[in-house]
Order: C-alpha cells, then sequence, then structure tokens
C-alpha cells in the first residue's frame, strides 16, 4: 500500500484557514471584552490604603498663629492624592495627612456642599470651617485621601467629569467607589462638566487650543467656528448629561460647578456671559481657583456675582503655607484687628517693588527710587463683605500738591470710594474704570496735617475731613447685595517734595448709628465733571 504524496499547498492553505478563522473569532470578540473591561472599571473597587498618621502642630506651635478665631469659610482646592501622581497637582498621602492633622489642631471643621450653600445665601457658619473640594474625580480620592478623612473626622466634595467615571480607572473613579463614598457620609459629589475638561482647536490651524467648556470650537469638516447658537447647545447638553449622571446614579443634584482649568471666560460667546447664564440656571456657584477684577471669597459678594474663588492646594503646599492662606483669606470683621498698620502681614503691595513695606506708609521707608506712587491693600479677600464700618487716620508731611495720601473703603467692590487728600485739597471718587466719578472736591485751610474718618455702611459712605464732613456717596437700591462691600487701601505719592506724606495713625472699627450730622455735598446729578461747591 502506498502512502499519498504530501501536498505542501494544502497545508499551507488549512494552515491560513485556520489563522483567518481565529483572527475572525478575534475580531468578534473586541465588542465583548471591550463591554466586559467598561463594566469593570464602572464597578471596579481598589484597595484603600492608610497613611500613616501625622503628628498635629503642638498647641502654639508659630504655624497656628495669626489665624481668625471666627471666620466664614475658606474653600480648599485640591486634584488628586496618590504617592507617584502628577506635579503640581497631586498631594501625597502623607501630606494630605499632615494637612488635616493641622485643621484639626486649629480646630476647623469641613462642610458639607449643602452647609457651604446656605452659607452662601447668608447662614452664619460659626467657628473656623473649610470647604474641602476635589476636581477631577481622580482614583486617589477612594484609595488615599478617603481614609483620612475618616480618621480626622472630615468630609469633602468631589467635582467629577461624570463622562470619565469608569473610564480609565487606572485614573478616574468607578461609579462603584463614587458610591461607597457616598455612602460613608464623607462625600458628597458636584459637576466638573462631563466632557468639557478638554482644550480644543477654536481656528483653522489647528494649533490654537482653547478651553472646550468656554470657546467656541473650530469645525473642521465646515471650516468654520461654531455659532454661538451651536455653542450654546453644546455646553447646555454637556452641563445637562453631567446633572443627570450623578443623579441617575442616586446620588443628590449637584448644587456647585467646578470650571475645567479655571478658565471662566473665553473669546467666544461666553464673554458677554452666555456661559454664566447657564451656570446660573444649574447650580447655585461656580467655582474659580483665579483672581477677577474683585477678590470672591466665600460671602455676599462671591454670592452676588455666582462666583467663589478657591485656595488651591498643591505638591508644594506645605503645612505652613496652607495655615498662612488660610489666614489672609479667612474672612475677618470689621475691628477685629482695630490697627491694621501694626499688622504687616496684612498688606498687599500690588506693582510695587520688591521689599516695600508698610513702613512706606507710616514714614518709616524705605522708599522706591525709580516711582512717586505705592498702594496699599489691607487682605483684600478677608474684607470682601465688610460693611457696617469706620475708618479714621491722621496724616502729615503734606508739603504741597507734589505729593499727597488717599484711602479708599470698599475697596475692590462695585462702588469703591476714593479719598485723596493734599495739603490744600481733598477730592472724593466713586466706582472704577469709565464708571468712576467724582462726587465731591473742595479747598482745605492749609496745613502739613489732615484727619480722615469714614463711615461706611449699607446705605452709604460719610467722608469728614478735620472734623468736617464732606461728603456723603449714597449706595443705590439697584446696587445688588455684595457690590458695594469691601475693606480699605492707602496710596501715597511723592513727586519731588522733601519728603514723603505719611499715615501717622489708622483705625478700623464696627460703625456704630449716630445722629444725624448737618448736611454736605452728595453724589451729584446732570454734571459731568460732579464738582460741588466746598
Amino acid at each position: 500500500m502506498t502512502r499519498p504524496a504530501h501536498d505542501p499547498a494544502a497545508g499551507r492553505r488549512l494552515l491560513v484557514r485556520v489563522l483567518l478563522g481565529a483572527l475572525a473569532a478575534a475580531v468578534a470578540a473586541i465588542p465583548f471584552l471591550a463591554a466586559w473591561q467598561h463594566r469593570t472599571d464602572r464597578f471596579a473597587v481598589e484597595e484603600q490604603l492608610s497613611p500613616a498618621a501625622a503628628p498635629p502642630p503642638a498647641a502654639g506651635a508659630p504655624v497656628l498663629r495669626g489665624l481668625p478665631r471666627d471666620t466664614g469659610p475658606v474653600v480648599l482646592a485640591y486634584h488628586d492624592v496618590r504617592p507617584d501622581g502628577e506635579r503640581p497637582y497631586t498631594v501625597t498621602p502623607a501630606a494630605f495627612d499632615a494637612q488635616l492633622a493641622a485643621l484639626r489642631a486649629a480646630g476647623y471643621r469641613t462642610l458639607s456642599t449643602a452647609e457651604f450653600v446656605r452659607h452662601l445665601r447668608g447662614e452664619r457658619v460659626p467657628g473656623r470651617t473649610v470647604y474641602l473640594t476635589f476636581d477631577d474625580g481622580a482614583q486617589g480620592l477612594w484609595r488615599y485621601a478617603d481614609r483620612s478623612l475618616a480618621r480626622h473626622g472630615m468630609r469633602a466634595a468631589a467635582y467629577l467629569i461624570t463622562g470619565q467615571v469608569g473610564e480609565r480607572h487606572t485614573y478616574y473613579l468607578s461609579w462603584e467607589e463614587v458610591r461607597r463614598m457616598a455612602s460613608s457620609g464623607r462625600w458628597d459629589f458636584q459637576s466638573h462638566t462631563d466632557d468639557l475638561h478638554r482644550r480644543l482647536p477654536i481656528d483653522a490651524s489647528g494649533a490654537r487650543l482653547g478651553p472646550a467648556l468656554s470657546e467656541r470650537l473650530w469645525l473642521p469638516a465646515e471650516r468654520r467656528r461654531e455659532t454661538p447658537a451651536e455653542y450654546r447647545t453644546r455646553v447646555a447638553a454637556d452641563l445637562d448629561r453631567s446633572i443627570d449622571a450623578i443623579t441617575s446614579h442616586g446620588l443628590p443634584k449637584p448644587l456647585l460647578f467646578a470650571y475645567p482649568f479655571s478658565e471662566s471666560h473665553g473669546s467666544g460667546p461666553s464673554g458677554a456671559g452666555v456661559l454664566q447664564g447657564m451656570l446660573r440656571q444649574r447650580f447655585t456657584a461656580a467655582l474659580t481657583n483665579h483672581h477677577g477684577p474683585h477678590p470672591l471669597g466665600a460671602g455676599a459678594r462671591a454670592f452676588a456675582e455666582r462666583t467663589v474663588q478657591r485656595l488651591e492646594i498643591t505638591s508644594g503646599t506645605t503645612v505652613a503655607g496652607l495655615l498662612a492662606g488660610l489666614a489672609e483669606r479667612g474672612p475677618r470683621r470689621p475691628g477685629g484687628e482695630p490697627r491694621p498698620l501694626a499688622v504687616p502681614a496684612g498688606w498687599d503691595f500690588p506693582g510695587a517693588p520688591g521689599g516695600t513695606t508698610v513702613g512706606a506708609f507710616t514714614g518709616a521707608g524705605p522708599y522706591p527710587l525709580e516711582r512717586g506712587h505705592l498702594s496699599a491693600e489691607y487682605r483684600p479677600l478677608a474684607t470682601a463683605d465688610w460693611t457696617g464700618y469706620t475708618a479714621e487716620a491722621s496724616v502729615d508731611g503734606l508739603h504741597s500738591t507734589a505729593n499727597g495720601v488717599s484711602l479708599t473703603v470698599r475697596a475692590h467692590g462695585g462702588r469703591p470710594v476714593l479719598v485723596a487728600l493734599s495739603r490744600a485739597n481733598v477730592r472724593v471718587t466713586e466706582g472704577t474704570g469709565a464708571a468712576r466719578r467724582t462726587v465731591a472736591r473742595a479747598r482745605l485751610e492749609p496745613a502739613a496735617r489732615h484727619t480722615l474718618r469714614i463711615v461706611v455702611t449699607a446705605a452709604g459712605t460719610e467722608v469728614r475731613v478735620d472734623g468736617r464732613l464732606r461728603a456723603r456717596v449714597p449706595v443705590p437700591r439697584s446696587t445688588a447685595g455684595g457690590h458695594a462691600t469691601g475693606g480699605i487701601a492707602l496710596g501715597v505719592h511723592n513727586d519731588g517734595a522733601p519728603r514723603w506724606p505719611a499715615f501717622r495713625t489708622l483705625t478700623v472699627a464696627q460703625t456704630r448709628p449716630s445722629a444725624p450730622a448737618e448736611s454736605a455735598p452728595e453724589a451729584p446729578r446732570g454734571r459731568g465733571d460732579g464738582r460741588t461747591a466746598p
């Protein structure tokens, strides 16, 4: 019996058929594998890890000094907590635990989102408080941060990019982890968009990128940018998907929104307030880490503008730096520091040369050689909601029109009142930019020394120089709550005079009601220059 001859071509054909069959089976399995992986990511739960307990600062430690005793909340902005995350937006578990230990040692408690929103709406929050926020919904919140919150009896809010929850579980939370975090009572969940935490092309080159939330995007197939109507439709749909994703998982409807990249204004329709309008329709307020034209700590002014500034915590933030930020931003009552010039750390010097101190305003120097004007702001974030206070100052060294001083009340608000004083003149102005106007101006008895007394109430501002009433500036009824609040700022200028003028005293106290005084010039009506008779 003879064996059939071997056919090499037939063997190759058989091998090809086997390989093609295996490939077809693999291709057919891809959707099932992807679905399985997607489900795994959505419901995966990583092991939680607890960092070593950080020792709290000792009672009376220097880092605990200077914190206001009774203050409104400060909002802290974190991103992720993990040992080896991306810098500067990741805090190590050890650093996070040390920060919570320091907060607890300083007597701070953490607020829920609902408590924080009630505060924005006017409810007083006693004691020292912070509102802890985490942007993005990174997986380190469950694995590392949650254990530290439990250890210190604190809570936080996670601002989710909802379209990423259950995706890339090596970085983002799963929905099952979100559910467990919510059930612990330590977390609540807010909106950080559904899928607009990205920068995308906004022109034909593709090189110019803009935030997808606040910019009109480039449509390459149509070779044009979105129309304002298309922009509104796209963004509104994303915001609604974000809200629906949170509520469909059994969580409360989000009350607050955090801007991606803290970018709230683009060059598109959002610049005219379209984005802000859409956010106001859906949320109580939005959070940002950037400073706008007005300080917006958590209070009446922030609620009026529906935007709250946060203190950003990064990989480089130390315990001392965190507590210093709280001391700077924690809202303070008028008169809590009755002699502000005795608190050098409480002053900012915008645009001033390095090394400028309050000495340039008190006569001690040093003074800049290259410029003749300086300004100083007293705790702009901590005083953003001030009203009902009296600022008094005595000034000397006024030698001629070449030098003078200014004292501003309601600083950084929508209607600041500035009193400029020289040897023989006083001028009172109100407002900012193009809306700024002169309320009163008058000649004074020439003297090197004058005194100022400015009384600020919810109804208006009263200005006295050397005991004589010089101006009353009413707050218009149309002014929204919070826009006419603010603290104090100083200015000194010297254009070739023998020496700089100086504030010899400066005090701030809560305003006490007083009996009606004599009439004084008020904001003029119908005159462009705003001049009034002395």
